[in-house]
């Protein structure tokens, strides 16, 4: 009946898509639906300062498997190309512009190790149930040997194109339910042996679209009376793109009605995983995370999307501040908050120090395992500890008091005091008296990138403008077809 092993524990992530880190009740937010996310949050230790490795899907999904930033790994932005071949869909398929810039199939993390594979290989059962949006959608990949995922990244919630079985298909039931249902479809196979598992439950909610037609109405329901206070209501910015959807008055109520239908709808079918888990018998032996892929502004700074929400690209912590929870009764603290700064980098050493395997290629990868935190050790605390984070050519470092921000090749750059400006309101970037704590921080943020960055795909180097990579990133790309079209029309279309 599974694993009931602590030294090989089954392992559940739970991934969100576009969900802020201040999108919990267990965060703070008293207005937002999600006593399931609570629920782990009370049996575990939710994480309050854990950040993205950069605010869009496909390079912070590529972080969390791989352990590398973007650039090591060279996927730089959500992929709008390589998630499959259009000319072998169905006739009905290949007219739906849906799949417009999609040719060829391109396995983006072919050459490295995910956890998943490292998992696979040491006896685990690894499953997908969810999006992928790393390329190659059709064939299971990493490590992977249970498979159901949304053809290209994003979909409709009541038509979304699915992989089941290697072919793509319309699904005709709200996404979030087919994936719960997958999820435990295939933990309920896991009742015939005593093979530790991993699950990757991969949520294409919140991500717009939030509209009345794309979810159910139960949930919009709950919301009809909502003021909405938990979210700030400002004008908008002026960096702001005009492919994302955004609003003021009654148009912006609209919209935070759908984004929190669509949290709410998803904290529904993780407490049905919690449930199916419990039912088991094997909880105490089963890790459970929930995480975000990138963080989300809904409003905040006066944005309505994550990195990509404007143009150039920002980097403000409600973009780059992610959920984090892990549960694990009577084997890690319940109840806890901790705030060291984290980041999905340290993702993968924690997840594999937890299973007792190691990897192979820990000497290339940045992170560290936190799992002595999740014993009641110490990690890294004080203001030496950072957190990086990059989108093509903005990068960003980050302590407890400042962040610095560096556009290359031109700018603007910005720095705040974090102790004084929490909301990062007041760029500092132009005080004198500022000018040696900036000068530090850009030195060491470029000392981490030269050591960890690939020359051949560095994101400084690449020309994303946050509206998707159609190809593989670097010289040998740049050979065939430049990979990021180097447009103005940007924005979160995925």
């Amino acid at each position: 009946m599974a694993s009931k092993n602590p030294g090989r524990p089954n392992i559940v992530f739970i991934l969100s898509d576009d969900q802020g880190s201040w999108a919990m009740g267990c965060a703070g937010n008293n207005e937002i639906i999600t006593p399931n996310i609570d629920s782990l949050a009370e049996t575990g230790i939710r994480f309050s300062n854990f950040f993205c490795t950069s605010p869009v899907c496909s390079p912070a999904r590529a972080s969390i498997m791989t352990g590398r930033i973007p650039s090591q790994h060279g996927v730089h932005d959500w992929l709008r190309g390589g998630n499959l071949d259009k000319s072998k869909l169905d006739p009905d398929m290949q007219n739906d512009g849906i799949f417009r810039d999609e040719h060829e199939p391109i396995e983006y993390l072919r050459n490295f190790r995910t956890y998943p594979l490292i998992l696979s290989e040491n006896g685990y059962r690894c499953a997908l149930s969810g999006k992928w949006h790393l390329g190659d959608s059709l064939r299971p990949q990493q490590g992977f040997s249970h498979w159901f995922t949304i053809a290209r990244g994003g979909c409709h919630y009541f038509k979304p194109d699915i992989v089941k079985d290697g072919k793509v298909q319309y699904g005709d039931r709200y996404i979030t339910d087919l994936i719960t249902d997958d999820a435990i479809g295939f933990l309920e196979q896991q009742d015939q042996d005593d093979t530790p598992f991993y699950l990757s439950v991969h949520y294409t909610a919140p991500h717009s679209p939030w509209d009345r037609d794309n979810h159910p109405k139960e949930f919009f329901d709950l919301y009809e009376d909502c003021p909405f206070n938990s979210c700030p209501d400002l004008p908008i910015h002026p960096w702001q793109v005009a492919s994302a959807p955004y609003g003021t008055g009654e148009k912006r109520k609209e919209l935070l009605k759908g984004y929190y239908a669509a949290v709410t709808a998803m904290d529904r079918q993780i407490g049905r995983i919690i449930d199916k888990i419990e039912e088991m018998g094997i909880r105490e032996n089963t890790l459970i995370i929930f995480a975000g892929d990138n963080g989300m502004n809904m409003g905040h700074h006066g944005i309505w999307g994550k990195g990509n929400g404007t143009f150039p690209q920002n980097m403000f912590d409600t973009s780059v501040k992610v959920p984090f929870i892990m549960s694990w009764p009577g084997h890690i603290e319940q109840n806890k908050v901790c705030d060291e700064l984290l980041s999905q980098y340290d993702i993968m050493p924690t997840l594999l120090d937890i299973a007792g395997l190691e990897n192979p290629d820990a000497e290339d990868c940045p992170g560290r395992s936190f799992a002595p935190v999740l014993r009641g050790g110490e990690y890294c605390s004080g203001e030496n500890v950072v957190v990086y984070d990059e989108y093509g050519p903005v990068r960003m470092i980050r302590s407890r008091r400042y962040k610095y921000i560096h556009r290359y090749p031109y700018g603007p750059h910005e720095f705040y005091d974090l102790a004084e400006d929490p909301d990062e309101t007041d760029n500092k970037i132009g005080r004198e008296d500022m000018q040696e704590i900036i000068e530090e921080m850009r030195a060491q943020l470029e000392e981490w990138f030269v050591r960890y960055a690939d020359t051949e795909i560095d994101g400084a180097r690449e020309g994303t403008v946050g509206s998707g990579q159609l190809r593989e990133a670097g010289v040998r790309a740049r050979g065939k077809q430049v990979y990021n079209q180097a447009i103005r029309v940007v924005g979160s279309n995925e």
